[in-house]
């Protein structure tokens, strides 16, 4: 019998459109013979389930949807929310009391890989090189004078729960600082302020199925503007290259980096590793337990150039996910 597989797409934050997308490029690549496959939107209005072009609406006590008369329940999700509550470990949190089986990363390693600051100090306490970074809270009183002797100049200030650098800023000078706070606010209730490195934008996509650990190709990352905004990622104001053209020493000391985050963190699913490559080191800039998957994203972009293919890739990691789950 067929599995019956929710894409969980939308959220409560400024990255719905892109989940949208994503949710559509999943869509296209889960495998229909083996699995009936929905589309399920989550908003703070309502959760609903599509179906024979008519929405559904979400029974939340036992995530199901009813048409005429027949109930509809799930026995996996396959999230791709970006932002809450799907890459922060609250919808994660609810499936497991549930007991529905799921794609990505648990509660622990959601919440852990969502908050930027948190994670990159948590991996710094292994030997893994982060960027200088500074936490403002919304109460917090700071100097800009003290962040900036500290951190000099450009700084990144980011919002410390988000993605798709909404609300990001390269800081060039001192008198733009508060603006840009301010503006990274407005997307989470912490800010992250980073020190600029110099050096080649990378990314690293990492998954685990029965058959062990798969780690693919790097992609180099070369934006066309100040840094891999929001309209690098999504408007191609950027080139993509897969594989990246650095050595194979330093490919692979990235792929051993990546993985050791994989199990240092306690990912499931796919996660991908963004680095910056200065003096010969890579720097991690974060951890994303919830990549993009339209036909472009990186991740799919990275499995063709080392030969596979994405239906077998998300039939592998559900059948693996559901097993485990339901092991327990």
């Amino acid at each position: 019998m067929k599995k019956n597989v929710a894409i969980v797409w939308g959220g409560y934050s400024s990255e719905k459109g892109v989940s949208e997308k994503s949710a559509a490029g999943i869509y296209s690549f889960i495998d229909k013979e083996k699995y009936n496959v929905y589309q399920v939107k989550i908003d703070k209005e309502s959760w609903s389930a599509l179906y024979r072009n008519n929405t559904y609406l979400i029974d939340k006590n036992d995530f199901s949807f009813t048409v005429d008369g027949e109930v509809i329940k799930f026995d996996f999700a396959y999230i791709t929310i970006h932002g809450t509550p799907g890459e922060d470990g609250t919808l994660q949190g609810y499936l497991d009391m549930l007991g529905v089986p799921y794609s990505n990363s648990g509660v622990l390693a959601s919440a852990l890989t969502f908050n930027k600051f948190v994670c990159n100090h948590y991996l710094k306490s292994f030997g893994i090189n982060v960027p200088k970074s500074v936490l403002l809270k919304k109460d917090t009183l700071y100097n800009p004078e003290e962040i900036v002797s500290r951190l000099g100049l450009p700084v990144f200030v980011k919002p410390n729960a988000g993605g798709s650098s909404f609300a990001t800023t390269k800081v060039k000078e001192i008198l733009q600082l508060k603006k840009a706070v301010a503006d990274a606010f407005n997307e989470s209730p912490e800010v992250i302020i980073e020190s600029f490195i110099v050096g080649t934008e990378v990314t690293c996509g990492c998954y685990k199925t029965k058959k062990g650990m798969y780690v693919l190709p790097l992609t180099e990352v070369v934006s066309h503007n100040e840094f891999f905004d929001y309209a690098a990622k999504y408007d191609g104001q950027v080139e993509e290259i897969t594989p990246a053209r650095i050595s194979e020493q330093m490919t692979r000391k990235i792929k051993e980096i990546t993985s050791r985050i994989y199990d240092l963190v306690g990912a499931k699913g796919i996660i991908r590793a963004d680095y910056i490559i200065s003096d010969n080191t890579p720097i991690l800039l974060e951890v994303n337990t919830t990549p993009g998957m339209t036909p472009t994203s990186f991740i799919p972009q990275q499995v063709a150039a080392a030969n596979l293919s994405m239906t077998d890739v998300l039939s592998e990691i559900i059948e693996y996910e559901y097993c485990k789950a339901k092991s327990f």
